[in-house]
C-alpha cells in the first residue's frame, strides 16, 4: 500500500520554500543555484521536487514566461503554522502549552521576547472565565 501523500513540506521542500520566500518568485536556475550550494542535488532533482511541490500546492508556475518561474504558494506563517499545529497535535497530543513549555525551557530569551511573552500570557489570562 503506498503512503499517503504528506501535507508536511519535507527538508528538500522547505529549503526551496525558504529560497522563494527570500528571493520571491524565480526560475528554476536560481532555485537550483541555492539548493545545490546547500545540498548538492543535481538539476533534475531540483525540476522533480519543484513538480512535486507543485502538485502538493506549495508552489505555484507562471508559464507565460520564458524560463518559467516559480513562486511560493503558502506564506512562511502558514507553513509554519501547519506543521506547528501537526507537532503539537503528534508529540504533545494537542497540549500547546506543553510544547510552550518545553521550547522555553531549551532557550535563554531576551527581554523582548520575555516581555512579548509576558503580554500573550496576560492577555490570555483576560480572557478567561
Amino acid at each position: 500500500m503506498a503512503r499517503p501523500v504528506s501535507r508536511q513540506p519535507t527538508e528538500v521542500e522547505l529549503l526551496i520554500l525558504r529560497i522563494l520566500w527570500d528571493r520571491g518568485p524565480s526560475p528554476v536556475r536560481e532555485i537550483h543555484r541555492e539548493v545545490e550550494a546547500a545540498k548538492g542535488t543535481n538539476y533534475s532533482t531540483t525540476v522533480k521536487m519543484l513538480g512535486i511541490m507543485l502538485d502538493k500546492g506549495l508552489v505555484r508556475r507562471d508559464e507565460t514566461v520564458t524560463p518559467q518561474v516559480y513562486r511560493a504558494a503558502v506564506t512562511r506563517d502558514h507553513a509554519g503554522g501547519r506543521m506547528l499545529d501537526d507537532l503539537i497535535e503528534r508529540v504533545y497530543d494537542g497540549a500547546a502549552m506543553s510544547l510552550v513549555l518545553k521550547a522555553l525551557s531549551r532557550t535563554t530569551a531576551t527581554q523582548d521576547e520575555l516581555d512579548a511573552a509576558r503580554a500573550l500570557l496576560d492577555a490570555m489570562e483576560k480572557k478567561l472565565p
